[in-house]
This record gives C-alpha cells, sequence and structure tokens, in this order.
C-alpha cells in the first residue's frame, strides 16, 4: 500500500471541511439556526405548493443521505482509502456535492428560488458524475458498497426526483399559473421525463438499486401527496406509481443483464 500523497491530505481535509459546512447548512433547513426548508421562499417548496411536491414523509430520506456523507467522510480517512483510486477519483466531487447541497439550503433561505434551480442542477451534474466515476471501477467490500456506492446512489436518486420539483416550484412561485387541466398535463409530461432519466440512469450504472430505490421513493410520496393533500390530482398520483415502477423494473433488467455479462 502506498503512502498517502500531499494531493490526498487536500482532498480529505477538503472532504471534511465540506461536510462540516454541509452540516451547517442542514441546520438552516431543518430551522434550527433559520427557516425550514418548506417554510422558506415563500412556501415555494412545501409539500401542498405544487402537483409534483413530495408529501412530507419523503424528506425523512436526507437523514439516510446525511448519515452516509459523515461515514463517507470517516471512511475516506481510513489509511487504506486515503490512496484508493475510487476516493481519488470521487473524492473532489463528494466535497463539491456537500457545498452544493449546503449552498441549496442556504439560498432557499433568502427566497432566490431560481437560484435554487441552478444549484441543485449543478449538483444533479456533479452527482451523476460521481456516480459513473463509481460504476468504472467496483467496490473493494460490502462496507464501501454501502457506505460509498449506496450512499452516493441514493443522493443521486433523490436530488433527480427533487430538481423536478424544483423547477416546478420556480415556476409556479415566478406566477407562472396555468389553468388546473394544463397543470396536471405538465405534471405527467415532467414524469415522463423523470421515467426516461430512471432509465437512462439504469442503463448507464448497470442497474443501481440505491439510484432506482430513492427515486421511487421520492415518487411514491408525490402519488401519497397528490391522493391525501392539496393540490389533489389522481391523475398525476397514478402516473407518478407507474413511473415508479417503470424505473425499478428497468433496474431490475439491468442489473439482471449486467451479472449475466459478467458470468459469461
Amino acid at each position: 500500500m502506498s503512502l498517502p500523497t500531499s494531493a490526498d491530505r487536500v482532498r480529505q481535509v477538503a472532504v471534511t471541511l465540506s461536510e462540516v459546512f454541509c452540516v451547517i447548512g442542514t441546520l438552516f433547513g431543518v430551522g434550527v439556526l433559520g427557516t425550514r426548508v418548506q417554510e422558506s421562499s415563500g412556501g415555494a417548496l412545501a409539500a401542498d405548493a405544487t402537483l409534483l411536491a413530495p408529501a412530507g414523509p419523503a424528506f425523512s430520506i436526507w437523514s439516510l443521505i446525511y448519515l452516509g456523507l459523515a461515514a463517507y467522510t470517516v471512511w475516506q480517512w481510513l489509511p487504506r482509502n486515503a490512496t484508493g483510486e475510487r476516493f481519488r477519483r470521487t473524492g473532489w466531487l463528494a466535497a463539491v456535492s456537500m457545498v452544493l447541497n449546503a449552498g441549496w439550503l442556504l439560498v432557499t433561505q433568502v427566497g432566490w428560488i431560481w437560484v435554487s434551480v441552478i444549484v441543485i442542477i449543478a449538483l444533479l451534474v456533479s452527482l451523476g458524475e460521481l456516480v459513473r466515476r463509481l460504476t468504472s471501477r467496483p467496490a473493494s467490500g460490502t462496507a464501501e458498497r454501502l457506505i460509498v456506492d449506496g450512499t452516493f446512489g441514493a443522493y443521486l436518486g433523490w436530488v433527480s426526483v427533487a430538481t423536478c420539483a424544483n423547477i416546478t416550484a420556480a415556476l409556479v412561485a415566478s406566477g407562472v399559473t396555468p389553468s388546473r387541466s394544463i397543470s396536471v398535463l405538465w405534471s405527467v409530461v415532467v414524469l415522463v421525463v423523470v421515467a426516461a432519466v430512471g432509465v437512462v440512469l439504469a442503463w448507464t450504472f448497470r442497474g443501481r438499486v440505491a439510484v432506482a430505490a430513492a427515486m421511487a421513493w421520492g415518487l411514491a410520496w408525490i402519488t401519497v401527496g397528490r391522493l391525501t393533500d392539496q393540490p389533489r390530482s389522481a391523475a398525476t398520483a397514478l402516473v407518478a406509481a407507474l413511473v415508479a415502477v417503470v424505473i425499478i423494473a428497468a433496474t431490475i433488467r439491468e442489473k439482471l443483464r449486467h451479472r449475466a455479462r459478467l458470468a459469461r
């Protein structure tokens, strides 16, 4: 095992500082230091703000993601991981994702809803590249698979759904209020796009279960929200549920195909 270089140490410190910043941003987002996300930006990001807003319990997935990020921050300091190729290829992207996450929480505090859209798109792109790099080199064991691949897979899956909800919230907050039928049609079109994204992610990342599970989680809570809370829409709820099934099915299919190729 080679000794860590100065570049390795700088990366490890950067990840750790980014995690601290992420925690600070989270304290604002949950209302400890600032305003809860649901109540920030004039309520544009509340669970009942748009047809594509997931119901409140959906956001509990952040507890899992934040726990995973904390575990990743500790894990990357282990001697065998300091010089690991996967950590060298993904460490800076992990740091960027944590900074962007905190940044998103902070800009929503001041009501910059369209800036939050830019930030979350940047977060989505960084996570997509990070998971792509993880896919190119398999994990060294079960622990790494859970802490690294599981965390960032779930992170990417959730942010994929959240990005669509964020853009919709920004449009509504900006005064884009079409008729009821057009709003429902828009929600269905966006959900079809989410389905396409989910299928592409399944194909590109060889059927990563964490990505699909997080996307399905978000979509399931959109279904619940549209059936039990305002604005109600059975059509949006049905399509969200169907999209979740499509993404899970596509992911399982790609997972099995990848395993079959490895077994040859």
